[in-house]
């Protein structure tokens, strides 16, 4: 039986997505199930993938790096998107990539880009320029300081999963943001209960070696959080 540390409850909420609007319900969620356990050591596990697709990336961030949920010990980790727009403020090439999965939603969130649409002969260069004037240095800083995983007793998180076969201390940081088939498909003993998002399913999918939390909420509208405290399991959802 997977278990946190004694007196702790543990809360992971998957790919928010640029929805701020859901990110606020869901504490407001979290808010009114701690609210008993006020003497507990209170854990929030972000598991990555804060931006792009829905309509307010900028947002989610002003929430993430100024509101933290009182008497939470806060761990936000980083996912592919995250990663994508660290590129981007690196690379203007890598543009066209990641619009095509959901970036010209938060260029458009800063004020960057004017348009969804960014295909074709847009040029990325400039809108690099304007996202690197339009970004705050807090959110940067944020985006840069983002942790590749977490261990809270017998549970790993990850954004995506692991490397099925490879002990944590070798594991690649892009398999931890990227991966999907062979660790969703792994009947595998990780050796700990590897909590993740990345791969969307309508409701949280769980297997003897993981739990998956992305239910798509940016298409969806349900915002998912597993709960944890002692050998026990429960979900919160917008």
């Amino acid at each position: 039986m997977h278990r946190v540390p004694e007196n702790a409850r543990v809360y992971a909420v998957g790919d928010i997505h640029g929805r701020a609007d859901l990110l606020g319900r869901l504490h407001d969620l979290i808010r009114a199930d701690a609210a008993p356990f006020h003497d507990r050591r209170l854990a929030m596990v972000y598991l990555g993938d804060y931006i792009d697709r829905g309509p307010s990336s900028r947002e989610v961030l002003d929430i993430l790096v100024t509101s933290s949920l009182p008497g939470f010990e806060t761990i936000h980790l980083k996912g592919n998107h995250e990663d994508l727009a660290l590129g981007f403020l690196d690379d203007a090439q890598i543009g066209l990539d990641w619009t095509l999965m959901g970036g010209d939603a938060t260029l458009m969130s800063y004020g960057a880009a004017d348009g969804r649409r960014l295909r074709g002969s847009v040029d990325f260069a400039t809108i690099q320029e304007k996202f690197h004037g339009k970004l705050p240095t807090a959110h940067l800083e944020f985006l840069r300081n983002l942790g590749s995983f977490h261990v809270e007793g017998d549970y790993l998180f990850v954004h995506a999963g692991v490397r099925p076969g490879r002990p944590m201390e070798d594991q690649d940081e892009m398999d931890l943001i990227w991966i999907r088939g062979d660790f969703l498909q792994s009947t595998e003993d990780h050796g700990r209960m590897v909590v993740h998002g990345h791969s969307i399913t309508h409701e949280p999918e769980i297997r003897p070696n993981r739990i998956g939390i992305d239910t798509g909420a940016y298409a969806t509208g349900r915002l998912t959080c597993l709960v944890l405290d002692g050998d026990g399991r429960s979900f919160l959802s917008t």
